[in-house]
């Protein structure tokens, strides 16, 4: 029982560790190294929670430093634009953005859209010309959490522990306790959802120019 609980375990391991892809285009011929600051905007698309919206910012900030830019994160961005009266909920087209960067008074701007953030995560990021709105440079990532297959997976381990836990004579209730307490540990994949999403901009921003 107890090989059949870790063999279980580990799959949902390695199931949940997915895969990433992730690519980018640059303008030739720009001057990169002009840009000094870069604000990250907006965190757009399906993600609604404002912390999983900076989580992900700080990812991307991260990357911006590596390259040697000084990143303003969103988190900032949001309170200076507020200050102006200006919402990056109003960001709607490339324009849009270089208006908010030209009000935070920044060369360039970022900005992250997540269509899908579930079993599979995909995103783009965009880098935008403050002085015209142009695209400097745009990257695409997508990777699989494998969430669902962890889940049930979860689910699976936590009955067997409780079969093993109370003994074959109430194999049903432990299964049961079991189950439901392994399904609770398989759905608790922030930390590995988290993960995925890092590996998938450090994929999409490997090849984003130093300035």
């Amino acid at each position: 029982m107890k090989a059949i609980f870790l063999y279980v375990l580990l799959s949902a391991v390695l199931i949940s560790s997915g895969c990433s892809t992730g690519e980018s285009h640059v303008r030739t011929g720009f001057d990169f190294s002009k840009i000094d600051k870069v604000a990250v905007l907006a965190v757009q698309g399906t993600i609604m929670s404002e912390a999983a919206k900076n989580q992900i910012s700080d990812f991307v900030v991260m990357e911006l430093l590596k390259k040697g830019y000084a990143p303003i994160e969103r988190v900032q961005v949001k309170k200076l634009l507020t200050e102006q009266r200006f919402q990056a909920s109003d960001v709607t087209s490339n324009q849009d953005a270089a208006q908010a960067g030209r009000v935070l008074n920044v060369p360039a701007v970022l900005i992250v859209n997540i269509p899908n953030f579930k079993e599979e995560i995909s995103m783009t990021i965009k880098l935008i010309n403050v002085e015209d709105g142009s695209i400097l440079w745009m990257g695409s990532g997508t990777g699989t959490t494998g969430r669902t297959l962890a889940t049930l997976l979860g689910a699976a381990a936590g009955a067997g522990a409780g079969v093993a836990v109370t003994g074959e004579d109430d194999q049903v209730a432990g299964g049961i306790i079991g189950g439901v307490l392994g399904a609770g540990l398989g759905q608790a994949l922030t930390p590995q959802t988290a993960l995925k999403a890092q590996q998938i901009i450090k994929l999409v921003c490997q090849d984003l120019p130093y300035r």
